[in-house]
């Protein structure tokens, strides 16, 4: 990872560590075709309480996309171009980066990441 890509992911996770400090909050939130390797992020900006995330934003990747200098920096540009007070962000992949009734039909399973097939996309483990 470049240093700058270093740089530019803990300064992320930096904000999130602050916590609550006020609307808008961004939420970012990493996706992957396995629990390693982040493909996809996604950045919403919730204005108010109760409010649906807009505008939102994401970004994808051929390869890890934390360790891509230029898309963390355009991700930090983006949550500073919009005010946000706070930052929201989970320390984990949390699912494919494909969209159900977009990549894959809706109610079904996305057939080009089998490793979230019966797997609770928070946790990680095994859905029996």
């Amino acid at each position: 990872m470049s240093i700058k890509a270093e740089r530019n992911k803990k300064k992320i996770a930096s904000k999130a560590r602050k916590g609550f400090r006020g609307y808008p909050v961004a939420t970012v939130a990493y996706y992957g075709p396995t629990d390693k390797e982040a493909t996809k992020v996604v950045v919403g900006i919730v204005q108010t309480e109760h409010a649906s995330p807009e505008p939102m934003k994401k970004w994808l990747s051929a390869g890890e996309i934390r360790k891509d200098a230029a898309i963390m920096e355009a991700l930090l540009d983006f949550i500073s171009e919009q005010n946000a007070k706070s930052v929201v962000m989970v320390d984990r992949i949390i699912g494919c980066p494909h969209q159900e009734g977009i990549d894959y039909p809706d109610g079904e399973e996305c057939q080009e990441c089998t490793f979230w097939k019966a797997r609770d996309r928070w946790s990680g483990d095994r859905i029996h």
